[in-house]
């Protein structure tokens, strides 16, 4: 892999403003690509147990960006806004010319058990992690076949999208969701060069990750917490996202070119414990 591999292509990235959206935009820069980012910038889901990502937090990821030398068109859109990333990407095309890679990210987490939870968090969870990726999807995949450059979309699942866990089974829903889109997905646009691939985190190290609100739930239901495995590595601390973008990175570029419909852990061997 050359030190920019990307040099010359346009990422598009959803939920950009912090934690793996832009450790996943500055290492896509860092490797040569210009930026499309997008983020709610505001509360999206009444249940989550962390803050929202700001305004403020977004002009980070620009500056982020900038600062290695790279393009990027910022956007304040949330993911379930389809027309808002139609024009998003029209606007990209118009000013970068074309669109080779688009990182899914945008998500949300929060807990309680299914049968508890209110019909709107159910909701919420749904039409962000798994509705949104299908208006992401819509919007930049007739802009992706028509510049014939084939191309590479990362989805973010989780490890939950593998091996479910108590506590977040609308959670786990969306993210086995988001395989099976992935997978279809990839089959529908092979003949275009296209490659679509989840990649599946665990633990990582972002203001989701480190949502407390978990805890109350082990701590009312204590026999949950055997679900959740330490893994096969080390697991000290939290995974850092910059270690899930080396993985991203790796997907975008070109030396992943035989790899397509494939689940990527990113997990240190939980999946397997």
């Amino acid at each position: 892999m050359t030190d920019l591999p990307l040099a010359g292509r346009v990422a598009y990235v959803t939920g950009a403003a912090r934690g793996q959206g832009r450790s996943h935009c500055v290492r896509l820069a860092r490797a040569g690509a210009d930026i499309v980012a997008l983020d709610a910038c505001a509360p999206v889901a009444e249940h989550n147990g962390y803050t929202a990502a700001t305004g403020e937090d977004l002009a980070e990821t620009v500056a982020l960006v900038e600062g290695e030398g790279r393009k990027i068109l910022a956007r304040e859109i949330d993911v379930r806004d389809a027309e808002g990333q139609q024009r998003l990407v029209a606007d990209a095309i118009e000013q970068f010319g074309r669109l080779d890679i688009v990182v899914a990210n945008a998500g949300v987490l929060n807990w309680g058990r299914l049968w508890e939870i209110p019909a709107q968090q159910w909701q919420d969870t749904i039409d962000i992690n798994l509705t949104g990726l299908f208006h992401t999807v819509q919007a930049v995949v007739p802009a992706m076949i028509e510049a014939g450059n084939g191309g590479s979309i990362i989805t973010i699942s989780s490890a939950a999208g593998i091996k479910a866990v108590p506590g977040c089974a609308h959670y786990c829903a969306t993210k086995f969701g988001v395989v099976g889109l992935t997978n279809s997905l990839a089959v529908e646009l092979g003949e275009f060069g296209i490659r679509v691939n989840s990649v599946h985190p665990y633990g990582t190290d972002t203001p989701m990750g480190n949502d407390v609100s978990m805890y109350k739930v082990l701590q009312d239901h204590p026999h949950y917490i055997h679900s959740f495995s330490p893994g096969a590595l080390p697991t000290d601390s939290l995974i850092a996202p910059d270690n899930i973008s080396d993985i991203v990175l790796w997907l975008a570029s070109d030396a992943s070119a035989l790899v397509t419909a494939a689940q990527i852990p990113a997990d240190k061997g939980y999946l397997k414990i």
